[in-house]
């Protein structure tokens, strides 16, 4: 049974990439962490890794595309009485191709995975949070949520789906004492790239950023309350560049770029 005065951070595809970097900001700070992923065996070497920092962790080795496993970590906060103050979706997955070459099962999956399990989650701890008037939740989306992507159709419009509900929970909720970000990174040294199927040259691997220096940046921007948190000067300038071109524009850049 868990202590209920014992608050935790509670972070989704925490076993690899920016999950794995933030976790280990989170428990560096003295926060106890509940960590979840598909991985047990990744999860206990995490845990076995952050143990350094004397804070106490839990693993739950779950598919948050499954509905029943999102359920069970309801069930698992509700039976130990968890007291959640920071939620961290960062799970997510990609798909890659043209729209009509991806089997429906993936998409289905990512889909769940990057917005149906991110909104089950908000929906379910928001409140908590909130009661708390500690903490906050922290969404990662990608600066493809400024465009639409020709050939990652699903994910571009699942990123833009996260920025957009983070937005405006962030409006309803800014003066109740919790902070709310949505982490928006460019192209990062992690193992998405090829789960998505994303074949980069070694000239184009030149401009990923590492998974931990773009952890570093979003925790230290989310605990300042910055709402969107574009790590690296080469992705705002993207972003901001992309508002002043023709949406038209714009996705055949993108088209471009996913054709090579």
């Amino acid at each position: 049974m868990i202590n209920n005065e014992i608050r935790y951070t509670l972070i989704t595809g925490a076993s690899t990439g920016i999950g794995y970097e933030l976790a280990k900001l989170f428990a560096r700070d003295k926060n106890n962490l509940i960590l979840v992923a598909r991985n047990k065996i990744k999860l206990e070497s995490v845990k076995n890794e952050l143990s350094k920092y004397n804070v106490d962790i839990k693993i739950l080795a779950l598919d948050l595309s499954k509905s029943e496993d999102i359920q069970n970590i309801f069930n698992y906060v509700e039976i130990n009485k968890v007291n959640i103050d920071t939620l961290v979706n960062n799970a997510g997955i990609g798909t890659f191709g043209d729209f009509n070459d991806i089997h429906w099962k993936k998409e289905e999956e990512l889909i769940d995975i990057n917005i149906k399990a991110l909104t089950r989650l908000t929906k379910y701890f928001l409140p908590k949070i909130v009661e708390c008037k500690n903490g906050g939740i922290l969404n990662v989306a990608s600066t493809a949520a400024f465009c639409s992507g020709p050939r990652m159709a699903t994910y571009y419009a699942s990123k833009a789906y996260v920025l957009n509900l983070t937005e405006a929970i962030y409006e309803e909720y800014k003066n109740d004492g919790i902070k709310i970000a949505c982490l928006c990174p460019g192209p990062v040294k992690t193992s998405f790239q090829g789960k998505a199927g994303i074949k980069k040259s070694e000239a184009a691997k030149k401009y990923l950023m590492d998974a931990e220096e773009v952890a570093r940046i979003c925790y230290k921007d989310f605990n300042k309350g910055k709402l969107i948190i574009i790590p690296g000067k080469k992705n705002k300038l993207l972003v901001i560049g992309n508002k002043f071109l023709p949406r038209s524009i714009s996705r055949k850049i993108v088209l471009k770029t996913n054709r090579k």
